[in-house]
């Protein structure tokens, strides 16, 4: 079993070395906020309920809140579900994303989400982390930054006449409503990372505004200045950096820009580890 899990979702997927078994998502797990009882009902309730028969002889977790301090937590929990598990293993969703773009190879990678976080990995673990910091105080280049960086611009003038008016439109909210919303009501990241399919749209094709897609490659720049180049002070090692998450998916071209104008090569990019993850522990691939 292998799962790639966050907070507002997890991908539980079963497999051989020859095939996929079957593939679950069930709400986000996050043992920094929830309790083992909360966690072990949503794999009751939502995966073993759908498929009962569930009895994988390995597990391998990957998580965000998968701190050090709560991965003996989190093993406890899927050994006390899945009792018949020889191995239990619960690592953090950045090593994760290492394991998944890189496999056994060193190299700088990084997940690009609603957040984004970084390493540099030796080809089995994660050697150096720049702290991430969350939305307020970093996470530059995630979906919450990007949303940030928008709306900052735009309603101060930055980007072209007009585009007020057609994202209030898109968005169905005004000037108050939005600030309302950023302040006032929880999840404020999510919601502000909810608004990158508008954003992506004016970064491509026949959509596309100039200053926009140049906002968002400086707010890339952000995390390459603040996060990336930590690795390589003094390092003789490959300026390449691959990156795992929506964010790196859907903005791939300006990522991929403003890595080449600081100096890098762009790596692999994955929308989700889950198929690296399978790949590295040696199991089929998921195909839809």
């Amino acid at each position: 079993m292998i799962v790639d899990s966050g907070s507002t979702k997890v991908d539980w997927c079963l497999a051989t070395e020859s095939h996929t078994i079957f593939r679950v998502q069930t709400q986000g797990i996050n043992p920094v906020h929830m309790s083992a009882e909360k966690i072990s009902a949503v794999i009751e309730s939502e995966l073993l309920s759908s498929v009962p028969d569930c009895r994988p002889s390995e597990i391998y977790f990957y998580g965000s809140g998968v701190l050090p301090a709560l991965k003996k937590k989190m093993c406890k929990i899927l050994k006390s579900v899945f009792y018949q598990a020889d191995v239990v293993c619960s690592e953090s969703d950045l090593l994760g994303a290492a394991r998944a773009l890189l496999g056994k190879r060193a190299g700088v990678a990084c997940i690009l989400g609603t957040g984004s976080n970084s390493c540099y990995y030796d080809g089995n673990s994660i050697l150096k982390n720049t702290p991430p910091l969350g939305y307020i105080l970093g996470d530059e280049g995630g979906g919450a930054s990007l949303g940030i960086a928008f709306l900052n611009a735009l309603y101060k003038g930055l980007l072209p006449c007009g585009l007020k008016d057609e994202f209030e439109q898109w968005l169905g909210m005004d000037y108050a409503q939005i600030i309302h919303r950023v302040y006032r009501e929880p999840q404020a990241n999510r919601w502000l990372a909810s608004l990158s399919p508008f954003i992506s749209e004016k970064c491509h094709g026949n959509n596309l505004i100039e200053d926009v897609k140049l906002l968002i490659i400086s707010e890339f720049k952000n995390f390459i200045k603040r996060n990336i180049e930590v690795y390589y002070n003094g390092q003789n090692i490959e300026k390449k950096v691959s990156a795992v998450g929506s964010i790196a998916h859907y903005y791939r071209p300006e990522f991929e820009q403003a890595l080449n104008e600081e100096g890098y090569m762009l790596g692999a990019i994955h929308k989700s580890p889950l198929n690296g993850l399978l790949e590295f522990h040696g199991c089929s691939v998921y195909t839809e």
